[in-house]
């Protein structure tokens, strides 16, 4: 019990000062680039309009559920079904958060593939929806009854920066923090319990690539909450590429999301978004897989916590003040309304 203790506060010291710093650059995202000017950006068909929904969701900080209310008000306001699409891949998949804590928690390789496969997948994702909708003219004449993540479907005023922050560690911080304390004690008990790569004899190829699809399509997980997971799976032995998987699927589907998408944009959209999902995650997996043993890369010694970029003392601050943080009492006389 003593090393599952100690193994979580390692895992939770090296990952604090990655994912206060994807907070504060959430909320700076949030007050700099608000939701209604994306409105005019997406409206026209076609693949300049796919790739700017890909580009401008990857840093915006909304979880998986949180995302379909704001795609579908742009769906409303006139966005394309596939720049609708693409947005709705591209914005849970990625994120500044998930990006710095994936550094942190993962190492740099996957750090830098998890975000461009993420805008490769909305990229396929959207391209696809759009072709076998194309045919599909009529307009978009309401909007979703709702989501898991209540509060973002309604279009966004000018924020201030420190409103922007407020909003990434207390609201952001709250629609994760459930998901990444189950991540942070599935890691721990992995490290404690499972030899290194003890799941490695079967961890890789097209089948266990099939499984983590098909167990990642249903969860309400955000990228930044399945971190820690991915780590756990990692340290167990199971193969990059079968990881990225799960990172990709988890964050961009659940079934409110498939819900919303049949209904709110047709059986072909839904069609194209689901084989999107499915071929572009498991290429993209088969893809790591090869680059990782192509050029003999030790994903495993990339995310030792030795490998750590900042002191014990600080890293310890920061994981004091994430603790803050989620005790909402105390929170709301610390922080400013």
């Amino acid at each position: 019990m003593t090393a599952f203790i100690e193994n979580i506060i390692t895992l939770t010291n090296a990952a604090s000062p990655w994912l206060l710093l994807g907070l504060v650059l959430a909320g700076l995202m949030k007050t700099w680039l608000p939701q209604q000017h994306l409105q005019r950006w997406l409206g026209k068909p076609g693949l300049t309009a796919i790739t700017r929904a890909a580009i401008i969701g990857a840093p915006l900080p909304l979880c998986s559920c949180g995302v379909v209310p704001v795609a579908m008000e742009l769906r409303r306001k006139g966005a394309s079904k596939g720049a609708t699409l693409s947005f709705l891949v591209s914005t849970p998949e990625n994120g500044v958060d998930s990006i710095a804590l994936s550094y942190g928690m993962l190492g740099p390789f996957m750090a830098i593939i998890r975000p461009v496969y993420g805008i490769f997948l909305a990229l396929l994702t959207g391209i696809l929806g759009e072709k076998l909708t194309e045919k599909e003219t009529q307009p978009v004449t309401h909007s979703p009854s709702g989501g898991c993540c209540g509060g973002h479907s309604k279009a966004q005023t000018k924020t201030t920066t420190w409103e922007g922050i407020r909003y990434a560690i207390t609201q952001l911080y709250d629609d994760m923090l459930g998901w990444l304390l189950i991540g942070l004690v599935v890691a721990g008990l992995v490290m404690t319990f499972l030899p290194s790569s003890a799941l490695s004899n079967w961890g890789h190829g097209v089948f266990a690539m099939l499984f983590m699809l098909i167990a990642g399509i249903p969860m309400y997980i955000c990228a930044t909450a399945s971190t820690p997971l991915a780590a756990a799976l990692l340290l167990a032995g199971i193969s990059p590429g079968t990881v990225l998987v799960f990172l990709l699927a988890g964050p961009a589907t659940n079934l409110g999301t498939l819900g919303i998408i049949r209904k709110e944009l047709g059986h072909r959209a839904f069609l194209g978004y689901i084989i999107a999902i499915g071929l572009g995650c498991i290429s993209f997996g088969l893809m790591t897989d090869m680059i990782v043993n192509q050029f003999q890369i030790d994903i495993t010694a990339q995310i030792q916590p030795e490998h750590a970029l900042f002191p014990v003392w600080f890293n310890a601050m920061c994981s004091i003040t994430l603790v803050l943080l989620a005790i909402k009492p105390l929170r709301r006389q610390l922080l400013p309304a």
